[in-house]
């Protein structure tokens, strides 16, 4: 058995390698990450076009049956009043207008609300704001160190001690 570099289990390594096997396989993750997102964009773009295409087809044919849904109209008037057929059709017009009026307000009315709400430039200010901390972040100062006190001294018990 071998780790991803090809050393042996169980030798020692240096910094160097550990650093550039966690580099590589950091990149490895990245990568994969990266690819398992448009894999699964590919499919939900596949999704979409496929209800995009089902919700026209429907549309399509409701379109398509609303001449004989007024004639229905139409002649369910006719049955229950023994009014001309022409007047029944122009009421039955007159029904189809007043729909397509109140589709047409409601509409207008999340159009306008669409048009008010702005989603995708308030996450854009707030990543620019965010940006904008953290390039003025400034490390934290390292405490001064004690008079009897080395950096030499203090680097050679943490060598020790680990």
């Amino acid at each position: 058995m071998s780790a991803p570099d090809g050393s042996p289990v169980g030798t020692e390594r240096s910094i160097g390698q550990l650093f550039a096997s966690a580099t590589t396989e950091l990149s490895a993750l990245v990568h994969d990450e990266i690819a398992l997102a448009k894999a699964q964009l590919r499919q939900d773009v596949k999704r979409g076009a496929t209800s995009g295409g089902a919700f026209s087809m429907a549309g399509a044919v409701l379109l398509f049956s609303l001449p004989m849904l007024s004639f229905a109209l139409a002649y369910a008037i006719r049955t229950w009043s023994d009014w001309n057929l022409a007047v029944c059709f122009l009421l039955s017009f007159a029904a189809n207008v007043l729909l397509a009026a109140l589709l047409a307000l409601i509409g207008i009315v999340f159009a306008k609300k669409a048009k008010k709400g702005r989603g995708p430039q308030k996450v854009a200010a707030s990543v620019k704001q965010s940006a904008g901390v953290l390039q003025n972040a400034k490390p934290h100062p390292r405490p001064d160190l004690p008079a009897d006190r080395s950096p030499e001294a203090i680097e050679a018990v943490a060598r020790s001690s680990s």
